[in-house]
């Protein structure tokens, strides 16, 4: 009886210890199974990142290169308006200059 009772003990302790390794197992297996899920959804997040941080640049350069051509069109604007403006003050002058010039040269000094 004795040699049966301890050949029952160590068929317990076989199966507990085959218990244990298939619990051992699924939990090794879940533990992948979950580092392989967060690995997933650590590239979506990096993917979803790396597209709104695209757009938003590609956004940017959209905006800074029509802002550019606005303040181009504005300086034309601007420069061509000055342009006038000296043009109708040299016109309304120009008789008032050319009086003086002429009494200077023709004026004789000692």
């Amino acid at each position: 009886m004795e040699a049966n009772r301890g050949q029952n003990g160590i068929q317990q302790l076989l199966a507990a210890e085959q218990d244990a390794q298939h619990i051992v197992n699924a939990a090794r297996n879940a533990k992948m199974a979950r580092l392989k899920q967060a690995k997933e959804e650590a590239e979506k997040e990096i993917a979803e990142y790396r597209a709104q941080v695209e757009y938003e640049f590609k956004k940017k350069v959209a905006e800074s290169s029509g802002y550019s051509g606005a303040n181009v069109k504005r300086l034309e604007t601007e420069t061509d308006a000055k342009i006038n403006h000296l043009k109708n003050e040299a016109a309304r002058i120009s008789h008032d200059v050319v009086q003086m010039l002429l009494k200077n040269v023709t004026t004789v000094r000692n």
